[in-house]
């Protein structure tokens, strides 16, 4: 552009120095806007180019936002159950544990050799003490019964992995590498069970 402007100058005082060149002149000045006038269309041509990347980079970070909403959020659940109850082992393998459903009640357990025990009740006929559970009501307990109670009808059940929670039918039952906790989503009561310990609340 400054280039432009010289060479119009000097052309421009060329044409004023002699008389019988300056109708010469003349046509080389008006000459010299055409110049111009292409050098401002090439201006606006250079000022549309970055527009167009403006909405690639949008539709890219929407993109990106939509792809992570997928989730697996009952895949653990889907993988314990069996016959509409929930059924699982420690970490450790010392209990098999299960948030079942029977015909007047839900409750949450655990079967296997924990210590210390309290003594037998006198309204326990059968075994004691061999396992946990929490109810619908009231704090976690020790199990009274004559048999299994947290085995699964098909198979056997899978290993709750350590800090992965079950929660199903009203109860919450997490792991750790030594033990279990099932809580009573309502009442907050439960226990926490392991071979060297154990706790009702």
């Amino acid at each position: 552009m400054v280039t432009t402007v010289t060479a119009s100058a000097v052309l421009l005082l060329t044409g004023c120095g002699g008389s019988a060149d300056g109708s010469a002149a003349s046509p080389t000045v008006e000459a010299q806007p055409t110049a111009t006038t292409t050098a401002t269309s090439t201006a606006v041509t250079t000022t549309e180019v970055p527009a167009p990347a403006v909405p690639e980079t949008t539709t890219d970070t929407a993109a990106s936002t939509t792809e992570p909403v997928p989730a697996p959020t009952s895949l653990v659940d889907v993988q314990f159950e069996q016959n509409e109850s929930y059924y699982f082992t420690s970490p450790d393998g010392q209990f098999t544990c299960g948030i079942v459903q029977l015909p007047g009640r839900t409750e949450a357990g655990c079967e296997g050799i924990t210590d210390p025990v309290p003594p037998q009740p006198d309204d326990c006929m059968v075994n004691w003490g061999h396992g946990m559970r929490v109810v619908d009501s009231g704090e976690g307990e020790f199990l009274c019964s004559g048999g299994p109670v947290y085995l699964p009808v098909e198979g056997t059940a899978s290993v709750l992995p350590a800090g992965a929670p079950l929660s199903q039918l009203g109860y919450t039952c997490v792991t750790t590498a030594v033990d279990v906790t099932c809580v009573n989503d309502g009442t907050r009561h439960g226990f926490t069970i392991a071979s060297s310990s154990n706790e009702t609340f």
